[in-house]
């Protein structure tokens, strides 16, 4: 298949349907080398679309990061600002940064009011796909977040559910 034929299924756009796959892709461990093993998985697939890409995995609870990539030439310093922006999300609301873009129907306006943000605040959060909080059986809240950021908000979303998926089923 050519780069330019790569196409992801969209991901479902009902909040209770995006909880669900959130909640299927509960991992039974998370260590660095989780981290290494889904970071790489991730770059192997984001090498077949000619969108250059970032990675990054870190963890919730200090801000380690544990994986970050570029993926192709090309990338712009405007693409770590959006990790940053979905990574911010993902830690505040415990949920991903697709969960929240649908959630607010991707009105910007109307998520800075509704949680009191301010234009400026607003700008440290974004509501667009590809945050996906990394949460550990029988360990509470987010224990790590990872971030795709390059593609289309709902394919950074649906490539990162995807790769997870297949690393679950490694594992089984």
């Amino acid at each position: 298949m050519a780069a330019s034929e790569i196409t992801l299924p969209s991901p479902p756009r009902s909040l209770d349907e995006i909880s669900a796959v959130e909640a299927s892709l509960t991992l039974p461990s998370f260590t660095a080398e989780t981290a290494w093993e889904i970071g790489n998985s991730l770059r192997t697939r984001l090498l077949a679309f000619p969108t250059p890409t970032v990675i990054s995995i870190s963890l919730a609870n200090s801000n380690q990061l544990l994986f970050h990539s570029a993926v192709k030439s090309g990338i712009q310093p405007d693409n770590d600002l959006w990790v940053a922006r979905k990574r911010a999300t993902v830690l505040r609301w415990g949920v991903s940064s697709w969960y929240m873009h649908c959630k607010m129907g991707g009105d910007e306006k109307a998520f800075r009011e509704k949680y009191a943000l301010g234009d400026e605040g607003g700008g440290r959060y974004a509501i667009h796909g590809g945050g996906i909080p990394i949460r550990v059986k029988g360990v509470e809240g987010t224990v790590a977040v990872i971030v795709v950021s390059g593609l289309k908000q709902h394919e950074d979303h649906q490539i990162i559910v995807e790769v997870l998926q297949e690393h679950l089923k490694k594992l089984e």
